[in-house]
C-alpha cells in the first residue's frame, strides 16, 4: 500500500495545489473577496506552501527509498516532475495580474 502512496502521493499534491491556488485567484475576483485584503500576498502564499510540500513530498521520497529500485526511481522521478509543475503551472500568480 505504501508504494502506491509513493507513487500517487506527488501528482496529487500537485493538483490539489493548483486547484487551491487558481480557485483563491477566481475567489480574489469575485465579490465575495474582502475588500481590506490584498489578492496577491495569499496568492504567494499558497504557491509557496504548494511548492514546499512538493518539496518535502520529494525528499521523503528520497530519505525513505523503496525496496524496489523500480519503484524508487519512478518515485523519483514523478516526485520531481511534480515539484517542476508546480513551480511552472503556478509562475502566473508572480508574471500575470490578478484579475484580468
Amino acid at each position: 500500500m505504501i508504494e502506491i502512496l509513493r507513487l500517487s502521493l506527488p501528482i496529487s499534491l500537485w493538483i490539489t495545489g493548483f486547484s487551491a491556488v487558481y480557485a483563491l485567484q477566481g475567489l480574489s475576483c469575485s465579490r465575495h473577496w474582502p475588500d481590506d485584503l490584498e489578492a496577491r500576498p495569499v496568492l504567494l502564499a499558497a504557491w509557496c506552501v504548494t511548492i514546499a510540500v512538493q518539496m518535502l513530498c520529494l525528499m521523503a521520497v528520497l530519505y525513505a527509498p523503496s525496496r524496489s529500485r523500480f519503484i524508487q526511481s519512478t518515485a523519483i522521478a514523478i516526485a520531481g516532475t511534480a515539484l517542476i509543475a508546480a513551480i511552472w503551472t503556478m509562475v502566473a500568480v508572480l508574471a500575470a495580474s490578478v484579475c484580468l
